[in-house]
């Protein structure tokens, strides 16, 4: 009995399928098969026996994936040239929906889905098991990891390269050159506690990130927020929605930006920080290490808190040392130095060095250390 579907066959190519790094080293995937020459920078391919049974080609892998009794034969799989399930070379073949757009230099991993409408460019190459979902598109030379997830409407420019196990919801796009570290949510929506205070937003749009934008593993970025061509997401990070990131920022690893927050062109946030939510962070701040930023003072009780809630607003150029802790509200004026482990619980002024738990101010920032 044949299956009632549209979808068209695709055989998958040997040696083309991707590993980013951070993914399947050491395990059955490593090594090239192939040309060295055809695998990608970083990429490892799949060796060319990897998915056939025990046994020998065609031979065993019909004796295996065919129906008892009629080897390969049956009509019935919704795959492979002949109707059984398997390429030429005796791998597992991809689904792809009859409208999707395939050029001939596109690689297919096996086991691959790829959806109606989906467009990829020319050398696009996808690791075993990835799912893209209706109306995605890969630009020219994008390379995706084994068992990435594309829902649907992502958008890919040129050269974006996915680690494995990624997955980029719904109608995500990034800019050309971008690089995904695996393990990585890009574009997720915000589903808070049941107790939580922060109202969804149903019309959310979709995550932006610019050319050029590098995303560590494991990292967690909320849909409605925009990234400048060139910033950093360390590993481990978290970006809240509605979040506007300026260009060339660094957000370092295991750092949170909370919902509703602005960060300026070119700043830096190290390792661990937490930025509270409904703050600002103007231009060419340096945020070192483990800095702590509060904007409840009532932390949770009463009603006329929400009135209130405020993060702390730093300046341009201003650079706060590793731990301090800044309290609801304060302006860390332009050019403030904070001490380490400071305390500041009122406003700064411009090109001064605060130090204490409270801050105090000591002295004016050298002439030589301010930016132009």
């Amino acid at each position: 009995m044949a299956h009632d579907h549209d979808y068209k066959k695709e055989i998958s190519k040997p040696g083309r399928a991707a590993s980013i790094d951070g993914g399947s080293a050491g395990n059955a995937w490593g090594g090239l098969s192939g040309p060295p020459d055809e695998a990608a920078d970083n990429f490892r391919g799949l060796p060319g026996n990897v998915h056939e049974p025990a046994g020998h080609g065609a031979e065993a892998v019909e004796n295996s994936q065919g129906p008892a009794g009629h080897g390969g034969g049956a009509a019935e799989s919704p795959c492979g040239p002949d109707g059984d399930g398997n390429t030429a070379d005796g791998r597992p073949l991809s689904c792809v929906a009859a409208t999707a757009v395939i050029p001939e230099s596109a690689a297919l991993g096996p086991f691959c889905s790829l959806g109606e409408g989906v467009v990829l460019g020319e050398g696009v190459v996808l690791g075993s098991g990835c799912i893209l979902e209706e109306g995605a598109v890969l630009g020219d030379g994008c390379q995706l990891g084994h068992h990435v997830t594309v829902h649907r409407g992502v958008h890919l420019g040129a050269r974006v390269r996915v680690g494995d196990h990624s997955t980029l919801y719904e109608g995500t796009e990034l800019g050309e050159a971008c690089f995904i570290g695996g393990n990585s949510s890009l574009g997720r929506r915000p589903r808070p506690a049941a107790s939580s205070t922060v109202k969804v937003q149903a019309d959310l749009p979709p995550l932006n990130m610019g050319c050029a934008c590098t995303v560590g593993c494991a990292a967690v970025l909320y849909a409605g927020t925009v990234f400048g061509e060139r910033s950093f997401v360390g590993d481990g990070a978290i970006v809240r929605e509605r979040c506007l990131v300026g260009e060339g920022v660094i957000v370092g690893s295991g750092v949170t930006v909370e919902n509703d927050t602005r960060i300026g062109a070119w700043t830096k946030i190290q390792t661990g920080s937490y930025i509270t939510a409904y703050m600002e962070i103007e231009e060419r701040a340096f945020i070192a290490p483990m800095v702590t930023t509060t904007n409840d003072n009532f932390m949770g009780r009463t009603e006329k808190r929400f009135k209130l809630v405020k993060g702390p607003h730093i300046g341009r150029a201003a650079r706060v040392g590793g731990g301090a802790i800044l309290l609801p509200g304060v302006r860390v004026a332009e050019e403030t130095f904070v001490a380490a482990g400071a305390l500041v619980s009122k406003n700064t002024e411009a090109r001064r060095v605060v130090k204490g738990f409270p801050a105090r101010d000591v002295r004016p920032v050298p002439e030589e250390e301010l930016l132009p």
